[in-house]
């Protein structure tokens, strides 16, 4: 049996593309409020205004490698909502090729917005979600986070980051009533892989089996969440049936 989600409030980072959006169309056509986070104030704006409802939403412009945009995304659903139940962790940025061509600067902002921004967001949530004794943390990863993928070794290395803080904090909240977890997507065929403007193309790689959509991500984190509170899914890979890792 599937859990209703309808009322519960969850900030999503990332929100104002892809995954992150995906996410946010499905919890709010599920009555869910949504505290949509992304970098770009035009974009999140134009994102908020395109989630079907009946839930409700409010937006952060903020970007979350800044330690203090958790706190504040946590602080605006509970002004805006008063409650917070689920937390999405989503943002995140891609680099590829060989570790001695990449720039330092990018490897840095890479490691503060997928690793820092991740545990900043977990951590300003985690004391609201523990005193009521009930919510859901789900982390978007990758499969790169359960194996080493050798043409990205920056980005690779940040999601097994990633994956082992969503092990090791689901330990400590055991008997809390709040559950962690991470969905692990494979090619997803949205603006990180640059078919974000070209329908076309995207079509053609579902088609082939070679890549996933951001909405065949959201469907998969909603199973997620809407299983019985007994339940908790830790990780879920959720890959294209042509793609070899």
């Amino acid at each position: 049996m599937s859990a209703d989600l309808h009322g519960q409030v969850a900030i999503i980072t990332g929100a104002s593309q892809g995954i992150g959006l995906a996410c946010a169309k499905a919890l709010s056509a599920a009555g869910v409020h949504v505290v949509a986070v992304a970098r770009s104030a035009s974009r999140l704006t134009g994102a908020a205004q395109s989630l079907p409802g009946p839930g409700r939403t409010a937006v952060l412009p903020a970007d979350v490698g800044d330690p203090a945009t958790g706190a504040a995304a946590v602080a605006l659903a509970l002004e805006e909502f008063g409650r917070l139940d689920l937390v999405l962790p989503n943002a995140g940025i891609y680099v590829g090729g060989d570790l001695t061509d990449t720039d330092p600067a990018i490897i840095g902002q890479l490691v503060t917005t997928n690793i820092g921004g991740v545990m900043s967001l977990v951590r300003a949530a985690l004391p609201h979600l523990v005193a009521q004794g009930r919510g859901d943390v789900l982390v978007t990863s990758s499969v790169a986070g359960h194996q080493d993928v050798w043409w990205e070794p920056v980005y690779s290395a940040s999601k097994h980051a990633v994956t082992s803080f969503v092990h090791s904090v689901r330990r400590q909240l055991t008997g809390t009533g709040v559950r962690m977890g991470a969905i692990a997507p494979g090619v997803v065929l949205n603006d990180l892989w640059g078919f974000g403007a070209d329908p076309g193309a995207v079509q053609r790689e579902v088609d082939e089996g070679r890549g996933i959509t951001s909405e065949d991500v959201a469907e998969a984190v909603m199973f997620m969440l809407t299983r019985p509170r007994h339940v908790t899914i830790r990780d879920l890979v959720v890959l294209p049936s042509a793609q070899e890792i």
